[in-house]
């Protein structure tokens, strides 16, 4: 009997002794991400993953909500793909609640404020996240086993991304004010700044025409510069093109490459296409070509004529121009 005790605390002993050893089990967790920032008149945009770096443990998942009225993806492309025009995707798009492991692309397709999209992550690895809208907008995550320690928590990216839009939105705002935009004649159409940390680059924007509401007189031109090192403006007197990209037929080029347009009344339809600077050089690829940054329109008939950026008049993109005779 006293051996059968004596057998039996000794197992106990063992079970317990093992169950010490044994690494405890770490529960999922659900991470947030905010992705952009704006002002309140919506004019200033931050484009950027707030934050863009974060450590994870294989199986949480990350919850990325849009806070902008300017639209976003979520997208994880597989390595070497290439990037596709926005908002093609992988092409399409794959559901919130996706699993991100490397071997497929995840993509939410276009968000805008309030909206969601959830990815969990099942395997270790480090994946680069990018919006398919905006260039130089990316972010990093970092899955770690579940035996490492993570660095931060959810309160510390909480408190470093309102760090962020707060510093963001006031540059943006000192953006603004540099463009002075004196001349009768010109525009400053948008301006903003490429920004970076160790997780990846971000930028922010001014969608302003920044002294938008000209008056000249008949025969006089106009004449509308993208200061913004990433993000296109158009520059659209009446109905919209179904592609915003390319120029209306009634455009031309002027010898020092600016585009430009006649408008002879209130009824005419001119579009400028993408006004934006050249790509990035980068090393070991191909020279860009200049970008396509100026767009002149001449007015021939006294009237008042109102335009826009067809791609962020939403967002307060507006202007107006007064020809007298």
């Amino acid at each position: 009997m006293l051996r059968q005790k004596l057998m039996r605390l000794s197992t106990m002993g063992f079970v317990c002794a093992s169950l010490l050893l044994m690494p405890a089990l770490v529960q999922a967790q659900d991470w947030q991400v905010q992705v952009g920032a704006q002002s309140e008149d919506k004019g200033r945009q931050v484009i950027a993953f707030l934050p863009n770096e974060l450590w994870i443990h294989a199986g949480d998942s990350v919850d990325f909500k849009v806070a902008t009225d300017e639209p976003h993806t979520v997208t994880f492309l597989t390595p070497n793909q290439l990037r596709p025009p926005f908002p093609v995707g992988c092409p399409g798009t794959t559901p919130s609640g996706s699993a991100e492991d490397g071997s497929t692309c995840v993509n939410s397709g276009p968000l805008t404020k309030g909206q969601h999209s959830l990815v969990t992550f099942p395997t270790a690895g480090n994946y680069k996240l990018v919006c398919l809208f905006h260039q130089n907008h990316t972010a990093i995550i970092h899955v770690l086993d579940v035996s490492l320690k993570l660095p931060h928590d959810q309160a510390f990216y909480g408190a470093e991304a309102a760090d962020v839009e707060k510093d963001m939105l006031s540059s943006a705002g000192h953006l603004a004010d540099h463009e002075t935009g004196s001349s009768t004649d010109e525009v400053t159409a948008g301006t903003g700044a490429i920004l970076a940390t160790g997780g990846g680059s971000e930028t922010l924007s001014v969608m302003r025409f920044m002294h938008p509401d000209k008056v000249v007189h008949v025969g006089e031109t106009v004449e509308w510069t993208n200061d913004d090192p990433v993000t296109p403006h158009t520059i659209t007197f009446g109905v919209e093109s179904g592609n915003p990209i390319p120029p209306s037929g009634n455009v031309t080029i002027d010898a020092d490459g600016a585009l430009h347009a006649t408008v002879s009344s209130t009824t005419d339809n001119v579009h400028s296409g993408f006004i934006v600077a050249a790509p990035q050089d980068q090393i070991f690829l191909p020279q860009p070509q200049p970008g396509t940054t100026r767009f002149r329109v001449t007015f021939t008939k006294p009237g008042t004529f109102p335009y826009r950026c067809v791609l962020h008049d939403g967002l307060g993109m507006l202007g107006k121009v007064t020809v007298l005779p």
